[in-house]
């Protein structure tokens, strides 16, 4: 077993090595730059078009659900344990600078998004159930042609695997351990709760996740800024302080300081890179399975909401729960992973804090394992068609309780380099495919602007 995983973090350390980091931010460079840097600029847009989307309502018929809850179905995947632990993991190891990192992950990692989402609706399929069905390996198949579909099917593969990692087990675990530390549930009951709170929302398909994600994710994800912003404005002095070790450290390495073993620039880009994909899953392929179930006719539109993922996850949640670290001082406390954000909160909200990022953790953690659950079914349905989506759904209910109470070192392992190995053919579509997304954005906004909108 020994053999095995050190085979298998060797595999990470080199699908997550330098090549791969570079490749994320340049695909994701490479078209901010193709859109004229769009994403950004059009970001208020984006909030438009979103709070108009959130009922079917005076939306095409076209799809399953409203293109706000696409959006909320995506978030309740990628908003989860990387909001809270990534985010205090990437500052443990890479320093405050590794925040600077995360950032420009985001920002670039938006137009890497609303390119996903654009392919997923252009390419999309309706499959034997009449639900509209996409992603990654259809935009691959469909817009690459079949000589390509073999990288749509290693695509589908290696994600429908990655799925009961970083989408499940982990999940479950991470709950299983603060329901543990902080409310002393055992592990075990935690998993069958879990497990039968997921498998009674399932049982209605995307549907039912998507009402179950419009209504949680919106809900948890104010809850957690306003707790966050609390603690900003208890520490407000400090925040000038944390900015500044922030861009100082982007740049420049950080001694080592109490339980801080200090690290160089390489460690803040690394991690903050690294944490910044786990948190936001752009160039992941992921987000775009959900987005592709849209009510929609207009791929730029769902683009333009799809790009709101990364904004949301990073640049708003991500920030606050690193700001929360830097400002309290926790940073140096030799904690890491959601315990360090615990203790930050306890430190400005003695009694409460700890409870808090608890309870956010354990939502977060429940409406991933929703948001992965449709994508892993929509991968195995490409695989294998309709009919292995009921056996499919089975063993993802059946294996939280087992993630709640096993040791997830070796899984945490293999799903995070299964994760980097479902970028990869995803990757080259987004760049092959880019002359695609380009021209459909440039008709688009010259349409609009011919009509005076």
């Amino acid at each position: 077993m020994e053999a095995i995983s050190e085979f298998v973090g060797q595999i990470n350390g080199l699908v997550w090595g330098p090549p791969m980091l570079v490749l994320i931010l340049g695909v994701g460079l490479f078209l901010s730059l193709g859109l004229k840097l769009m994403p950004v600029l059009k970001l208020g847009a984006g909030f438009r078009l979103m709070w108009k989307g959130r009922s079917a309502a005076g939306s095409e018929s076209e799809g399953e659900i409203p293109p706000f809850q696409a959006l909320m179905t995506a978030l309740s995947a990628t908003v989860g344990t990387g909001n809270i632990a990534g985010v205090a993991t990437a500052v443990f190891l890479g320093g405050p600078g590794a925040l600077f990192w995360m950032w420009l992950t985001a920002l670039v990692g938006m137009a890497t998004k609303y390119s996903e989402a654009v392919l997923a609706v252009r390419f999309r399929e309706v499959d034997e159930r009449g639900a509209h069905v996409g992603g990654p390996m259809y935009y691959i198949r469909n817009g690459l042609g079949r000589k390509w579909a073999w990288l749509g099917v290693l695509f589908a593969v290696f994600a429908a695997i990655a799925g009961f990692g970083i989408g499940n087990t982990v999940q479950a675990n991470s709950v299983a351990d603060v329901m543990e530390t902080n409310f002393g549930l055992p592990h075990w009951v935690t998993g069958l709760v879990l497990m039968v709170l997921v498998g009674m929302v399932l049982i209605g398909g995307i549907r039912r996740i998507g009402h179950v994600a419009s209504a949680l994710v919106p809900l948890m994800a104010v809850s957690y800024l306003l707790a966050g912003l609390v603690v900003l404005a208890i520490n407000a002095a400090d925040i000038p302080a944390a900015f500044a070790l922030v861009i100082k450290h982007a740049f420049s390495p950080i001694a080592a300081e109490g339980g801080f073993a200090g690290a160089a620039v390489w460690a803040a880009i690394r991690f903050g890179v690294a944490r910044g994909i786990f948190s936001n899953e752009a160039g992941l392929g992921s987000a775009p399975i959900a987005h592709a179930a849209a009510q929609t006719r207009n791929p730029i539109n769902q683009g333009m909401v799809a790009m709101l993922g990364t904004f949301i996850d990073t640049i708003i949640i991500c920030t606050i729960t690193g700001l929360v670290i830097i400002t309290s001082g926790t940073w140096t406390s030799g904690e890491s992973g959601a315990a360090l954000t615990s203790m930050a909160f306890q430190e400005a909200l003695p009694g409460v804090g700890n409870y808090l990022v608890a309870i956010a953790l354990a939502v977060f953690a429940f409406t991933t394992i929703l948001g992965w659950s449709f994508y892993g079914e929509r991968c195995i349905e490409f695989l294998f068609g309709v009919k292995a989506i009921v056996p499919y759904r089975i063993a993802w209910i059946l294996a939280i309780p087992v993630g709640a109470t096993l040791n997830l070192g070796f899984v945490w392992l293999v799903a995070d380099t299964l994760n980097a190995m479902m970028a990869l053919p995803n990757l080259i579509a987004l760049l092959m495919l880019s002359p695609v997304v380009f021209k459909l954005t440039r008709e688009h906004f010259e349409k609009e602007k011919a009509l005076g909108v």
